[in-house]
Order: structure tokens, then C-alpha cells, then sequence
């Protein structure tokens, strides 16, 4: 009886426990933050303001300064002999950087991804090296090593091997800023997923190769392509590591971005904008491309990581 006695004394207790246990729970779904809508209009008002000034008016005005003179005067700055050799050097510089920043990007998030080993860390930093280092040091750089009065110049010279103000130097500055990309976007996919795939794979019998090929890039080829864009938009619009080891040789070693340079400070100005607005078109092509990979293809990215 005693015990029924205490169990009714302690009933109101009980109850006020439920009541605030229910009013925590409300707590928990609630938002931590509730903005008013003014203040939510204010903030959506400053980030479309600073998109419009920043981004969007710069890109109208690069468009609407090439095409001020007409559409013949547009297509005659980018069929112009310069330009047409900026444009395919570009594109050629693009073709090779990107490729090996493939190889690299692949072979070294795999590496850090799927093993341990002395220097990983090491290795990681390496590749971050390009986003602390400015465009125009890494060019510098290339230019100490392989310049005439660099530590490899003589020996070039010798054998006759020119690298520096010669497609060869635009190609290794592109590749050094451009590097990372590939990589950065592989490796956290690559640690989250851990090795279990690759386990079971060899564990049935495949080679290493066909683990590779049928296993391990399936689950990466979203992330790749992301990758793979990024750093394509980065080479062709690279301009301060090209610019120290190209030369500015007019019609040899200008990519786009350097022959727009040029072509403003002659002060042929709807040219320039021609060759610019061409460069804008490309990044733009990029970012749709990368938008829609998001979109439509956005779990993939890291959904393997997740399902597991």
C-alpha cells in the first residue's frame, strides 16, 4: 500500500516530466535561427545585387562590346590569323594538360585513398601546393629551370630543346595550376568509400586492372568528369604562369587570354572583347555543364559513399 501511496505522490512529477521531455522535442524542430522576412529579403537582395555588378554586368558588357561593330566584324577579330593561332594553341595546351592532370589526378587519389604508405601526407600537401603558390612564382620557377640561364638551360641548349617561349613551357606551367583539380575532387569520394568493393572484387578472383576498369571507375567517373571540367576551364583561361614562360610571341606562343592582353593594349578594343567574349563563352559552356552534372547526377557524386 505504501508503495501504491508513493507512486500517486510522485504522479504529478511524472506528468510534468512528459510535458517538458515534449517541449524539447519541440525545441529540437524547431530552427535554431528564425530570421524575419525582412531580414531574409535584405540578404537575398545584397547576394543578387553583388551577382549583378560582379558577374552579370561584367559579362554583358564583354558581350556587347564584341558585337557593337556587327556580327562581320565579330567573326573577321576571330578568324584573324592571330587570333585563329591563340585559339588553337589554347585548345591545344588544353588537349595535353588535361589528360595528364587525369593520370595524375586518378593515380594519386587512388594511392591516398586506397593504401597507407610513408609521406601520404606529404603527398597531399604537394597537391595543394598550386592553390598557395601565384600563377606568376610557378612561371618564374619553370623559367630558373629551364630559361638559358637556368639550371637545365645549357644542357637544352646543347641538344637543341627549347622549353621555355615554346608550347613545351606553356604546357607544364598549365599543368602545374592546374593539377589539383582532378585529384581534389577524387580523393574524398575515393576515402569514402572506403576499399570494400575493390576487397570483394579481388576476393572473386579479378585482376587488378579489371577491379580497376569495373569497379572502382564506375564509382568515380561523376566525380572524374566534375574534375575534369574544372580543370579544363582553369587551362584555358590561364593567364600569369603562361604569361612569364610563353614570350608573347605574337601568332607562336599567345594563347587567348595573352592575345586578348595584346590586343587591348594596341587599343584595338572590339577585338579584344571578340577574343574575351569567345573565353566567357567557353566558361560559360563549363559552368552549364557543371550545373547540370549537379542536378542530374549530384548523388552519384557521393552516393556510393553514402549507400555504403
Amino acid at each position: 500500500m505504501s508503495e501504491i501511496i508513493l507512486d500517486r505522490q510522485h504522479a504529478p512529477d511524472l506528468g510534468l516530466a512528459a510535458k517538458a521531455r515534449a517541449k524539447i522535442r519541440t525545441r529540437r524542430a524547431t530552427p535554431v535561427t528564425q530570421d524575419g522576412p525582412w531580414l531574409r529579403a535584405i540578404l537575398v537582395t545584397l547576394a543578387a545585387a553583388f551577382l549583378l555588378f560582379f558577374l552579370v554586368l561584367p559579362l554583358v558588357a564583354v558581350f556587347y562590346e564584341a558585337l557593337r561593330g556587327g556580327i562581320a566584324t565579330y567573326f573577321a577579330a576571330l578568324t584573324e590569323p592571330d587570333a585563329l593561332s591563340a585559339i588553337q594553341l589554347t585548345l591545344t595546351v588544353a588537349a595535353i594538360a588535361v589528360p595528364m592532370n587525369v593520370l595524375f589526378g586518378i593515380a594519386a587519389a587512388w594511392a591516398i585513398a586506397k593504401f597507407d604508405f610513408k609521406g601520404k601526407s606529404f603527398l597531399v600537401t604537394l597537391i595543394d601546393l598550386p592553390f598557395s603558390v601565384s600563377p606568376v612564382v610557378a612561371g618564374l620557377i619553370y623559367v630558373l629551370l629551364f630559361g638559358a640561364q637556368g639550371l637545365f638551360g645549357p644542357f637544352l641548349q646543347a641538344h637543341h630543346i627549347q622549353v621555355i617561349f615554346a608550347i613545351p613551357g606553356i604546357v607544364l606551367a598549365t599543368v602545374f595550376v592546374t593539377f589539383p583539380y582532378v585529384a581534389r575532387e577524387l580523393i574524398p569520394l575515393m576515402e569514402s568509400q572506403g576499399t570494400l568493393d575493390e576487397e570483394v572484387a579481388l576476393t572473386l578472383g579479378a585482376s587488378g586492372w579489371t577491379t580497376f576498369w569495373r569497379v572502382t571507375l564506375p564509382n568515380i567517373k561523376w566525380a572524374l568528369l566534375y574534375g575534369v571540367l574544372l580543370c579544363n576551364a582553369r587551362a584555358m583561361g590561364e593567364f600569369g604562369a603562361v604569361s612569364v614562360v610563353s614570350g608573347h610571341i605574337r601568332g607562336y606562343t599567345n594563347t587567348m587570354p595573352l592575345h586578348v592582353e595584346i590586343l587591348y593594349n594596341e587599343y584595338n578594343i572590339q577585338a579584344a572583347f571578340a577574343v574575351a567574349s569567345l573565353l566567357a563563352l567557353l566558361a560559360l559552356v563549363t559552368l552549364a555543364t557543371k550545373t547540370l552534372l549537379e542536378i542530374y547526377f549530384g548523388e552519384n557524386l557521393g552516393g556510393k559513399a553514402r549507400r555504403q
